[in-house]
């Protein structure tokens, strides 16, 4: 089982959120958490304290990927000098990679200074990737972790604003990394609980779907849309789950079918 949490926004957390996702990891035992960026709020020493001191509390292994809440907005000259120095004293490198029993996670830094919201990557990022793919074991689930999304529906009502935050270049790395058995790739930003199949979408015509799958915010007072806080579950077989918190049983629950 991967925990798959996002768009954390320490500075703005709720302890009951908080203290369901560490009852749920104590008795599911999920094999990795995934955090798909947005840790904090501010970017403050306070709140990656916070975030480190929640991810450590779940008795998990985790893998994160920096989000733009997680370089200064205000703090101009910390923005353009050093803008991941904080994110990188707490969660090192900003592009890891994490063998488990079950997934292959690679991650990548969509985030640029002079950006507020919208994603980029690179050539040099997807030849990367790439070449990572093709080194995973066959065997793993091939799962790639960025903070925006590579794919936004034009009828999905205000996200739709939201498209041209996708990372340029999206199109030409997808055609890439689907040759390799690409499974999913997991994102945050938008707040959106969906999961999309990419080779149809792009028309990828790679043989099997790519999932894109969207988390909402995990434990931020931070809602959009009326959506509750949630979690998505990715199962060893290659299900989705989404789970929603309960308000009045102060807890998260699996969404019917």
């Amino acid at each position: 089982m991967l925990l798959h949490l996002s768009d954390l926004h320490f500075g703005t957390e709720r302890s009951e959120c908080i203290a369901a996702i560490q009852r749920f990891c104590a008795q599911h035992r999920p094999e990795v958490v995934v955090v798909s960026g947005d840790l904090t709020q501010r970017a403050k020493l306070k709140e990656f304290y916070a975030c480190k001191q929640f991810l450590e509390s779940l008795n998990t292994p985790y893998f994160v990927v920096p989000g733009n809440h997680d370089i200064p907005l205000y703090r101009l000259w910390h923005r353009f000098i050093q803008p991941f120095v904080l994110y990188q004293l707490f969660f090192g490198s900003l592009e890891q990679t994490l063998l488990t029993e079950h997934y292959y996670l690679i991650g990548i830094n969509s985030i640029r200074r002079r950006y507020h919201t919208r994603g980029s990557i690179s050539p040099e990022q997807i030849d990367r990737v790439d070449q990572q793919l093709i080194q995973a074991p066959s065997n793993k689930l091939k799962i790639i972790v960025s903070h925006q999304p590579f794919y936004i529906p034009d009828n999905q009502g205000h996200y739709s604003r939201h498209i041209n935050d996708c990372p340029r270049l999206s199109d030409q790395a997808l055609q890439r990394w689907g040759r390799h058995q690409l499974f999913a790739l997991l994102h945050g930003h938008l707040h959106l609980v969906a999961v999309y199949d990419l080779n149809a979408e792009f028309h990828l015509n790679v043989g099997h779907p790519i999932c894109e799958v969207h988390a909402g915010t995990s434990i931020s007072s931070r809602l959009h849309d009326g959506i509750p806080n949630n979690f998505n579950v990715i199962l060893a077989s290659g299900e989705v789950q989404h789970y929603f918190f309960d308000e009045k049983k102060s807890d998260f629950f699996l969404q019917e079918k």
